[in-house]
């Protein structure tokens, strides 16, 4: 298998492990990230970690956190991926709606950049960076 099929491989199988997050199951997503350091974590809720144990500690936070609201219509839109030798990165979003408890939908966008290395021949995940996406407030284009 070529570098690429097997880095768009793995991020088939990342997409399938966010949206188990979003429904509050963390055990996908633990088995795509690296137990190895350097690991670091610049979450959408605030916490900001190095090393697997604060990184991992605030995945089951998140998953305990998600699973007390319901989810819907979850996409992991990747913009950009490139993969280079043992180094990749991707760029894009993730989208789904909160449903309250009377019904009101509020839509939900994170912006995630990730960057991965290939440890033992497999792909892993070392750093997530993601943000709630403002407003574009930038002029329009002339």
């Amino acid at each position: 298998m070529d570098e690429k099929s097997d880095f768009n491989q793995f991020l088939g199988q990342q997409a399938e492990a966010e949206k188990a997050l979003v429904e509050g199951d963390v055990a996908p997503r633990l088995k795509l990230w690296t137990r190895d350091d350097p690991v670091s974590l610049l979450g959408a809720w605030g916490p900001n970690n190095l090393g697997w144990e604060a990184v991992s500690r605030t995945f089951h936070w998140v998953a305990d956190r998600l699973s007390q609201g319901t989810y819907t219509d979850f996409r992991y839109d990747v913009d950009v991926a490139e993969a280079s030798g043992d180094m990749a990165y991707t760029v894009g979003f993730e989208r789904f709606n909160s449903v309250a408890d009377d019904g009101t939908i509020e839509p939900i966008t994170v912006r995630v950049t990730h960057v991965y290395r290939r440890e033992n021949g497999e792909w892993k995940i070392v750093h997530r960076h993601g943000d709630m996406a403002p407003e574009d407030q930038s002029p329009p284009s002339a």
